[in-house]
C-alpha cells in the first residue's frame, strides 16, 4: 500500500461530516492512521430533528455541532473546509473547491465517502423555487421564515379571503418528516401563537397534507399509521392520500389523484413545503464516473459487501449514497456502516487482510405525531401515544452529538411542555444585502 501521509501513516480522507463521516472518523481513533475529514460545512447536523428548528422548538446551535469540536480530542484527524468535487482513482487523489473558489488536492490510500443525499423533485425541479425541502440548515431557517411570516402577512391584511392563503400550509409528503412537520405547524398554531395575534386566529390555520400513498407513514406497520393517522385528524391536520402534487407556484398547489378520473384539485397556498424522496448529491456523479460504476435510479453508488466499491478496495461508501441489499436511508444505517468501515480501514492499517462484510441491526424507527404521541417500532414492539413519545425522546436525546446539545434539548422540550412557548422563531433572510434590500 501506498502511504501518502507526510507522517509515513496510512492517510484516510473522509468526504461528509454527517452520521455516517462523523461515526467513521470516530472509529479511526486510535488507529495509527491519520484521517482527513472534509464538510462542505462547519457543523455535524442532527437531521431528524431539523423540522422542529423550521417550527420554531428548537435552535439551529441545539441540532447542529461543530465538527472540529467534536473531532478536538482526535489527535489524528483533522478537518478540511471544502467541497469535493472530482475523484482521480489512479492518482488516488480528491479534488477539493473551498468557499472561495480555490481548488485543493488531497491525497489518500483510503477514500470513505459520506456525502448523503438533497431533495428530490422527481423532475420538477422548478417547484424548488416554492417549496423547500428539509435537508439542511438552511432549508430550516428557509421554512421557519416561510412559516412565521405567513402568520404575521395575515395579521396585516383586512379581509379574510385576503388572510386564507397565507393561512394555508400544504406539506408534500406523508413519510416521518412530512408527517411531522404538517403536527408541528399545527400545535405551532394551536398553542404557541394562541394569544399573540389580534386579527387573526392562529388555529384557523389550515394544514394539507398530501400523500400519495393509501396510508401515512407507510416504512410503519398498519396499525401504528392508523393510530398515527387519528392524532394527526384530532389536531386538525387534512390529510389527502393517493394524490400527487402536480403543480407549486407561489400562490398555489395542484394536486392529481393517482386513480380515474385523476381529478385535479388547486389549492390556495402561500406557503408549500417538500418533504416527498430524496436523490443523490452530484458528487455521487462524479465519484461514479471516476470509479466506472453505474449509479441506481436514486443516483446511489453501488458497493460491495464490505462497503466498497467494486474494483477499488480503498473506496468506501457509506449511508444514504450507498445502495447495498435495499437498505433504508436513515440515520442508523449511516451510523453502523461508518463504524463498520472505520473498523475494516483500522484493520487493514494493522496489517490485516481480511474484510468483515457489513451486517445492518435494525434498531427500529420512530416518528413523532404531536406531544405525548409518538409511535415507534422495533421489530414486533410497537408503541404509541405517550409510551411511544417517551420512547421516541429517549431515542433523540442519545443520538444527538455533544452533552450540550442534549442538555439543552432537554431543557427547551421542557419548558415548551410548561408555557406552551417557542422562542426560536426568528427569520433571516439569508445574507446581510439581502437583509438591507427593500421588501419585494
Amino acid at each position: 500500500m501506498r502511504t501518502r501521509n507526510e507522517n509515513g501513516r496510512t492517510h484516510v480522507v473522509i468526504i461528509g461530516a454527517g452520521f455516517g463521516g462523523l461515526h467513521a472518523a470516530r472509529r479511526l481513533r486510535r488507529a495509527d492512521v491519520a484521517v482527513t475529514v472534509v464538510d462542505r460545512g462547519t457543523s455535524h447536523l442532527f437531521q431528524p430533528l431539523l423540522y422542529q428548528c423550521a417550527t420554531g422548538l428548537l435552535s439551529q446551535g441545539a441540532i447542529s455541532s461543530p465538527i472540529r469540536h467534536l473531532l478536538r480530542r482526535q489527535r489524528n484527524a483533522k478537518v478540511v473546509l471544502g467541497e469535493a468535487k472530482n475523484v482521480d482513482a489512479e492518482a488516488r487523489t480528491v479534488a477539493v473547491e473551498r468557499p472561495d473558489g480555490s481548488t485543493m488536492t488531497i491525497p489518500y490510500d483510503h477514500l470513505v465517502v459520506a456525502a448523503g443525499m438533497r431533495t428530490a423533485y422527481h423532475g420538477n425541479d422548478d417547484f424548488a423555487e416554492f417549496a423547500p425541502g428539509m435537508k439542511t440548515l438552511d432549508d430550516a431557517l428557509a421554512i421557519r421564515r416561510k412559516i412565521i411570516g405567513a402568520f404575521e402577512l395575515a395579521e396585516s391584511l383586512p379581509e379574510a379571503a385576503q388572510r386564507r392563503p397565507w393561512l394555508t400550509f400544504a406539506v408534500a409528503g406523508g413519510g416521518p418528516t412530512g408527517v411531522e412537520l404538517a403536527g408541528q405547524i399545527r400545535e405551532l398554531a394551536t398553542l404557541a401563537l394562541q394569544n399573540e395575534f389580534r386579527s387573526i386566529d392562529p388555529g384557523e390555520a389550515r394544514v394539507l397534507l398530501l400523500h400519495g400513498g393509501d396510508r401515512v407513514l407507510p416504512s410503519f406497520s398498519p396499525a401504528l399509521s392508523r393510530r398515527a393517522q387519528k392524532t394527526l385528524d384530532e389536531l386538525g391536520v387534512e390529510t389527502h392520500l393517493g394524490v400527487h402534487v402536480t403543480g407549486v407556484t407561489a400562490d398555489q398547489v395542484e394536486t392529481t389523484g393517482k386513480a380515474e378520473p385523476h381529478e385535479v384539485v388547486h389549492y390556495e397556498s402561500k406557503t408549500a413545503l417538500w418533504t416527498t424522496g430524496v436523490e443523490a448529491v452530484p458528487f455521487a456523479a462524479a465519484l461514479a464516473h471516476a470509479l466506472g460504476v453505474e449509479q441506481d435510479r436514486g443516483g446511489r453508488v453501488p458497493v460491495e459487501a464490505d462497503l466498497s466499491v467494486q474494483g477499488h478496495p480503498n473506496v468506501w461508501v457509506v449511508g444514504d449514497m450507498s445502495s447495498r441489499d435495499e437498505l433504508p436511508g436513515v440515520a442508523e444505517v449511516a451510523m453502523q456502516g461508518g463504524r463498520h468501515v472505520g473498523a475494516v480501514i483500522a484493520h487493514l492499517a494493522g496489517g490485516g487482510t481480511d474484510r468483515a462484510p457489513f451486517r445492518y441491526h435494525d434498531l427500529g424507527s420512530a416518528a413523532y405525531i404531536a406531544r405525548r404521541h409518538a409511535v415507534v417500532q422495533a421489530g414486533k414492539l410497537q408503541l404509541s401515544g405517550y409510551t411511544g413519545w417517551l420512547a421516541w425522546g429517549v431515542i433523540h436525546i442519545a443520538f444527538l452529538a455533544g452533552m450540550r446539545n442534549r442538555m439543552g434539548t432537554v431543557m427547551n422540550w421542557s419548558a415548551t411542555l410548561l408555557t406552551d412557548s417557542r422562542r426560536e422563531r426568528a427569520i433571516t433572510y439569508g445574507d446581510p444585502e439581502t437583509a438591507r434590500q427593500p421588501y419585494g
